[in-house]
């Protein structure tokens, strides 16, 4: 992480977007300037009905935005898994499975691994998963690496940045976070092996030898973010109903644009593959 931030601040200060910066400020103020001011002090937000409802609202959006590209990337992360032979990660990366690497073999399974997430949609949503699959088959230590942090660089992220701040900008963080998150994975990987500290591959398991289910930490704070999220859910529909029987507002969100519908489509048969999956082991 503290790479990243040094390679980010690095990239920033050499390529300098000051004019980009700016047009993502005032993309982001027009969509903002729709009501009510959004700097209104924080402390009045946190101490009124008015501002929680706020954040349900906002909560709710976020999750309506974003809801298909997690349902996809998910998805997608066991369709690999399951049904992609080992041989076409070793195809993929070059000198998968080889004792010693060049350093150009290195940098190309470097840069293999968000390439191939960003056209499979794998992002944090299914990526560990596929990267402990990769470890096993061979990849290097900095292959691996860029594929965890690839999800900095899948098209559900593009997507949402190019919504928030505008295509240019959206490209330009695609283009320093691909940089910076190689720059970090190449300098880690020599970096153990200078101290022969890179991790064992011949004790990589499979992806499927773990738990599916288990009470621990985690349950316990999937329950609690159930909670919160019905609370702000419960807020949002709370603003929406003090909005429709004031003066009822409509922000439009009308024409969908190609990508919605692409998308759209791709989270229909989703749900029909996962649905016919349940079927399917239901059944038989």
């Amino acid at each position: 992480g503290i790479l990243l931030i040094l390679f980010a601040w690095l990239f920033v200060k050499v390529t300098n977007p000051k004019k980009l910066v700016e047009q993502a400020r005032e993309k982001l103020g027009d969509e903002e300037s729709d009501g009510k001011s959004s700097r209104s002090n924080w402390k009045d937000k946190i101490r009124s009905w008015s501002g929680w409802e706020s954040i349900g609202m906002k909560y709710q959006m976020e999750w309506m935005m974003v809801w298909r590209d997690v349902l996809i990337g998910f998805t997608v992360a066991g369709i690999i898994s399951s049904f992609v032979p080992d041989a076409f990660f070793k195809t993929l990366f070059p000198g998968a499975g080889s004792q010693e690497l060049s350093f150009f073999e290195v940098l190309a399974q470097t840069l293999v691994g968000p390439v191939a997430a960003f056209f499979t949609f794998i992002g944090s949503m299914g990526n560990i998963p596929l990267a402990a699959l990769l470890f096993g088959q061979g990849v290097s230590f900095a292959g691996v690496i860029a594929f965890i942090f690839s999800d900095l660089v899948v098209f559900p992220v593009l997507r949402i940045n190019a919504r928030y701040y505008g295509w240019k900008m959206a490209l330009y963080l695609l283009l320093l976070m691909l940089v910076c998150l190689v720059s970090a994975a190449i300098l880690m990987h020599y970096g153990f092996s200078l101290f022969s500290s890179l991790p064992d591959q011949s004790s990589g398991s499979s992806i499927t030898d773990r738990d599916m289910f288990k009470v621990n930490y985690g349950f316990y704070l999937n329950i609690l973010f159930l909670i919160a999220s019905g609370v702000l859910l419960w807020l949002a529909r709370r603003k929406k109903r003090h909005q429709s029987e004031g003066h009822s507002h409509d922000h439009g969100g009308g024409q969908s644009s190609i990508t919605d519908k692409v998308l759209k489509v791709f989270s229909v048969a989703a749900i029909l593959w996962l649905a016919g999956g349940l079927i399917l082991k239901a059944i038989l």
